[in-house]
């Protein structure tokens, strides 16, 4: 009898978002240990992170589900990394709608074509920050608690795979990144955009807060060791180390040769400034640097556990200084220092 968790390798995965941050590492990943691939991505995709791309391309539109037939065909699993990662828009409905309305599609093509295997990329944000200790899989938020757009966007979109998996029988695994970075921020990510501040100097003070951070490699490879090793419906935290906001920018500091802000600035009087930034950020239609919904989440220090993980997965994470070298590096040679 075949074990349930075991992947046919006789047939490709498709990885939605394989030409962003986490989806190309996610196929990297997957070809270092000989899957066949087939990755999915739009006509308007950037080709930064899909140049050399070790497997077989397709395309797919998540807005328009009976696209999404013929690049999960003939697959034997699917890892479902595409997502709307913005933490602000013009419109911040358009999140919610993104992430929940393409979970479904995907899942749904997924369970009409009999998929065998999917790993769905859920992230830390769908829970509740822990009080004086980090966070585990044991908290999950309702939408109603997540605070702003994106973070409500994902509660929904895994509750919707929770439950698909529940009354449908979707046989999905659930991981949750916590802060990825290194090689491969194509767009880049909101804290790929503040090791290039940082990195540049143009950070001269940063709010008091914390991170989890994990090499988006590590990530990677534990989205492999879901795929082959997870347990359906089960949810698993994939991230590094916890580190406060002030050592990171330090750390970036030393290793490009800078001097490390040093001026720790309360949130609060804050706030008018972001409330101006999201303003002129309407009309403008560039993202601003900071908004109202970072600056509260930054009174959570967001520090995480990937205990289960390792425990039960084999998940490894390197120090995340390394993670820092290697997204400068990456960020130097795409010309963006």
């Amino acid at each position: 009898m075949q074990d349930q968790n075991q992947v046919d390798k006789d047939k490709p995965v498709l990885v939605t978002g394989v030409s962003g941050f986490v989806g190309s590492a996610v196929a990297r990943s997957l070809a270092e240990q000989g899957y066949k691939l087939r990755g999915m991505v739009r006509p308007s995709s950037p080709l930064t992170n899909i140049r050399d791309f070790p497997g077989e391309i397709v395309y797919g539109d998540l807005d328009d589900p009976p696209s999404l037939r013929e690049p999960l065909s003939g697959c034997g699993a699917l890892i479902h990394v595409a997502a709307d990662y913005r933490l602000w828009a013009p419109d911040s409905q358009e999140i919610i709608r993104h992430n929940r309305q393409h979970t479904q599609a995907i899942m749904t093509a997924a369970l009409y074509l009999d998929i065998k295997r999917i790993v769905y990329t859920s992230s830390v944000a769908t829970l509740a920050p822990g009080h004086g200790h980090p966070s585990d899989e044991t908290r999950p938020l309702t939408p109603e608690r997540a605070i702003g757009a994106y973070k409500r966007s994902k509660v929904e979109a895994e509750r919707l795979v929770e439950r698909m998996i529940a009354e449908q029988g979707l046989p999905a695994v659930i991981v949750n990144p916590s802060t990825p970075i290194g090689p491969g921020d194509v767009k880049p990510t909101p804290t790929g955009r503040i090791i290039v501040e940082a990195a540049t100097g143009k950070m001269p003070a940063y709010v008091n807060t914390g991170l989890n951070l994990a090499h988006v490699d590590d990530v990677a490879d534990g989205h492999v060791k879901a795929l082959e090793k997870g347990i359906v419906g089960e949810r698993y935290i994939l991230g590094g180390t916890d580190v406060p906001l002030g050592l990171m920018l330090a750390e970036i500091a030393r290793q490009v040769g800078r001097k490390p802000p040093k001026i720790a600035l309360p949130r609060w009087p804050l706030f008018p400034l972001a409330w101006g930034a999201e303003a002129f950020a309407k009309l403008t239609k560039i993202e601003p640097f900071v908004t109202r919904d970072a600056l509260k989440m930054a009174g959570y220090h967001m520090y995480f556990s990937s205990k289960k993980a390792e425990r039960l997965l084999g998940y490894k994470a390197r120090p995340w200084q390394q993670a820092i070298t290697d997204a400068l590096q990456w960020f130097r040679e795409e010309g963006m220092l």
